[in-house]
């Protein structure tokens, strides 16, 4: 495994992250029992795996807390998440410290290393750090947290608006960013704010559905052609990104999506989410593997350079729930 600083933070990860969330949950969205999906965790960590990100409404808190009783606290960096619903006024403070104690007893832990509001959209913002930061700043004297970070709404932001602000007042020593092949505008709107303000990021969004499901991948392709974004001979043909498979380069279009990110200057921790061993493996291969080639890498900006928003469905499967 491979190890970055943390921006500011000081704190030593893996640049590979569990992401505890998604589509998988761990294996509990697949199927999975709570026994095999810390049986996952415990596997990742053995792996030299060091960064865990969870929130309260992905309902794996407990898993983690399981996982890493068997090893010293301080070997793991734990990032969970509070959720607040937008229509949340003053009492959204005191929301965001009730979820950070309730993801404490859940984790099992006296403290988490990062603490997250999940999805801040442009317009709730103010809310977050007027309202909600001071409140938790006051937490993190009594010892409870350690920094505090965001992550952004990537379908409803894809211009990263929220992150653009947040990056420069010096609340948040972590952001979460949505950014990859087809969505690369992170590159110029945010990670040279970030590098320069020393803020850690974690990424997301790497592969989800538009790289890992090749009929998602086509309509996407349909789409943007059909919409005078990209050349037509994309759609029409059989593998658009087969470009990229080749000796010397990548061996899956997957490989290239984690390789492509992980080399990105002012990316420190690309999260993937996982409910197979196997598939954990192989993502962690990727992301320690070297760079794509500069050949695919160049054909990978005059392609999708310009597009925006592009592969940033939501995972959430829940009734009812939406990010604010």
């Amino acid at each position: 495994m491979e190890y970055v600083t943390l921006g500011r933070t000081g704190l030593r990860v893996s640049v590979a992250g569990l992401g505890c969330g998604g589509f998988s949950r761990l294996g509990l969205g697949t199927g999975k029992s709570e026994a095999e999906a810390v049986a996952l965790v415990r596997q990742a960590l053995d792996l030299g795996i060091n960064l865990l990100d969870t929130a309260a409404v992905y309902g794996t808190e407990a898993v983690i807390g399981q996982a890493i009783k068997s090893v010293p606290r301080d070997s793991v960096v734990v990032a969970t998440k509070a959720w607040i619903p937008r229509s949340e006024g003053r009492s959204a403070a005191d929301r965001a410290v009730a979820s950070l104690d309730d993801s404490l007893r859940q984790l099992g832990t006296d403290y988490v290393d990062i603490f997250q509001l999940h999805g801040v959209s442009p317009r709730t913002y103010d809310r977050a750090l007027d309202i909600i930061a001071p409140a938790l700043l006051k937490e993190r004297e009594k010892g409870k947290l350690k920094f505090l970070g965001v992550t952004e709404t990537g379908s409803s932001d894809p211009e990263h608006h929220m992150v653009q602000r947040a990056v420069q007042d010096g609340v948040w020593a972590v952001v979460m960013i949505a950014f990859h092949m087809m969505h690369q505008n992170a590159r110029t709107k945010v990670f040279p704010l970030t590098m320069a303000n020393r803020v850690g990021t974690l990424l997301m969004f790497a592969v989800r559905n538009i790289f890992s499901r090749p009929e998602r991948l086509a309509a996407a392709l349909r789409e943007l052609t059909a919409s005078g974004q990209l050349p037509h001979w994309l759609a029409d043909a059989p593998n658009p990104l087969g470009f990229l498979v080749h000796e010397g380069g990548a061996s899956t279009v997957t490989d290239a999506a984690y390789r492509f990110v992980r080399h990105e200057p002012g990316v420190d921790v690309v999260l993937f989410g996982t409910g197979d061993r196997a598939h954990l493996r192989a993502n962690i291969a990727s992301l320690l593997a070297p760079p794509l080639p500069l050949a695919d890498r160049q054909t990978l900006a005059q392609l999708f350079g310009r597009l925006v928003g592009v592969g940033l469905d939501p995972p959430y499967s829940m009734p009812g729930f939406s990010l604010p």
